[in-house]
């Protein structure tokens, strides 16, 4: 059983930047793929970024690049998401979200869910 705990959400003004973690207990994440979906009120879970943890290869949406990076730490068994230049169209619950083997952008590929993180970036 993964369990994934997100921390550092929070509010913060348009322009600045945010540090996501997502912390792993019970098992490691090595031949996993983690990610970050996003879900803001009366829209879809749309996916962020996403890493595989033995390859490090990553994926991004098209509307955090250049914004968004994520990185890991094997010893913490730890995942990131830096989240610069943040845009109010980024305010969202941000959940972090495992899976087997292979990097997918949909939320119905990934079987482990943390409980989410807010997000609020104010104009």
């Amino acid at each position: 059983q993964v369990q994934l705990v997100e921390s550092g959400g929070g509010l913060v003004q348009a322009g600045g930047s945010l540090r996501l973690s997502c912390a792993a207990s019970g098992r490691a994440f090595i031949d996993y793929v983690l990610a970050w979906f996003r879900q803001a009120p009366g829209k879809d879970r749309e996916f962020v970024v996403g890493i595989n943890w033995n390859d490090g290869r990553r994926d991004s949406a098209d509307s955090v690049k250049g914004r968004f990076t994520i990185s890991r730490d094997n010893a913490k068994n730890t995942v990131y998401v830096q989240m610069n230049s943040l845009k109010p169209e980024d305010t969202a619950v941000y959940f972090c979200a495992a899976r087997r083997l292979v990097l997918s952008t949909s939320p119905d590929d990934y079987k482990y869910w943390g409980q989410g993180t807010q997000v609020t970036v104010s104009s």
